[in-house]
């Protein structure tokens, strides 16, 4: 039987198991947006804004589908085969990206990415809260979600390996899957499901899952919550490079960099950051990281606008600066307030429904803002409306009224 104290050491270990794979989830999604010239240069196939604007769109209606029914394997079956065939096909797709000659085959890409990604997350995080109790839960999903940035920073490089007469566009994603590829044998053997408690766990069927949850009024308040900041946050996150090359007439490289390694770097404190608070503030309330969250939140809200109303390169990075502090005591937290009001058998269900409707709006957010790029709507009016609906966010997550911790 494996000690309390030996568990205990595992239960990070999983946290940094999960850390690389995490991190080339996100990098290998951010290459995309940072090489986007580079891409329609090389394809001109794809033509427009609008079909660039798809093209991360098809990604996150697949994923969002997708989601759902990875979560439900994970809690039916095995998290650890679904988080390590998840890994070793997403970058064997990855690869196959760099390969691409035409529009059409990069739709199937994304496409084919958001199949084998969309397994990833639910599980991860469902698997980290199986091995952290309430005490370090937070922290131990901010540790997880720092690689989410660190993969995002590395990936806003890739402008400079597209820019490369001697590397290019297809030699960072030919890099990325390779990477994947070789990492998902050794996790395969070192990552292990939690052990069997005392307890029959109830594993329900689809059905009775689904109504469970649908059933639940602050679950479909937290689902509310979780979409509304993710419309801008993905706009953010894929637009943002060519945003701040267009405003400011920089290079490719420098608006990558820019885009990404502030706002990701602030994140990646801030989800520390908030995951302390948030465990501490637990000790008080257990509300704790539901405020802890929607302080967040409001931070994001000045933010957007400030982005949105930049004049200047530095005031733009200035306001991403804060978008990512607010980002990360947000983004900490969502599965641990999810572990307050669901039971752990339907947790990786749960996060996957989230994702599921976050993430298919955040395909139309990123395929509308291409549109109206195209029409020339003013940028400024449409990170106001992104402002305006993290505000209502706010209101939604704190009426969620949380049981304790399991």
């Amino acid at each position: 039987m494996t000690s309390a104290p030996s568990l205990g050491r595992y239960a990070w270990l999983v946290v940094m198991l999960l850390w690389p794979v995490a991190l080339l989830n996100y990098m290998d999604r951010q290459m995309m947006a940072a090489m986007k010239f580079s891409i329609m240069d090389d394809l001109p196939s794809i033509g427009s804004e609008a079909n660039w604007g798809l093209l991360p769109a098809v990604f996150k209606w697949v994923y969002a589908f997708v989601s759902p029914f990875g979560g439900y394997l994970a809690d039916r079956f095995s998290k650890r085969h679904v988080i390590v065939t998840s890994l070793f096909v997403w970058s064997a797709v990855t690869w196959a990206t760099g390969h691409a000659q035409t529009f059409e085959q990069l739709v199937w890409s994304r496409a084919l990415m958001g199949i084998s990604e969309a397994c990833y997350i639910p599980a991860a995080l469902a698997l980290i809260t199986d091995y952290h109790n309430g005490p370090t839960r937070s922290r131990a999903i901010g540790t997880h979600q720092m690689a989410i940035y660190a993969g995002v920073m590395i990936g806003g490089f890739s402008g400079y390996a597209a820019d490369s007469p001697s590397l290019g566009w297809r030699w960072a994603f030919d890099a990325a899957g390779i990477a994947g590829v070789l990492y998902a044998l050794p996790l395969f053997f070192l990552l292990r499901n939690p052990p069997a408690t005392g307890e029959a766990m109830v594993r329900p069927s689809p059905g009775r899952s689904l109504g469970e949850l649908l059933g639940n009024r602050f679950f479909i308040l937290l689902v509310l919550y979780f979409t509304l900041p993710a419309l801008a946050g993905w706009v953010v996150r894929d637009w943002m490079p060519a945003i701040l090359k267009d405003q400011f007439g920089i290079g490719q490289g420098h608006a990558g960099v820019s885009a990404t390694l502030y706002v990701n770097l602030t994140a990646l404190i801030a989800v520390v950051l908030g995951g302390v608070l948030a465990d501490r503030w637990m000790k008080r309330t257990i509300r704790g990281r539901i405020y802890i969250s929607a302080i967040g939140v409001g931070l994001i809200i000045p933010a957007l606008f400030g982005v949105g109303n930049a004049a200047t390169l530095g005031t733009a990075i200035a306001f991403l600066i804060v978008y990512g502090l607010g980002w990360g005591f947000f983004d900490c937290n969502n599965m641990p307030i999810l572990c307050q009001i669901v039971r752990p058998e339907l947790r990786a269900t749960g996060y996957g429904l989230m994702n599921f409707v976050s993430i298919s709006c955040g395909g139309f957010a990123d395929w509308g803002f291409g549109i109206m790029r195209d029409q020339g709507i003013p940028l400024n009016l449409i990170f106001t409306a992104f402002a305006a609906l993290c505000a209502i966010s706010v209101g939604l997550v704190l009426a969620i009224r949380p049981k304790a911790t399991v």
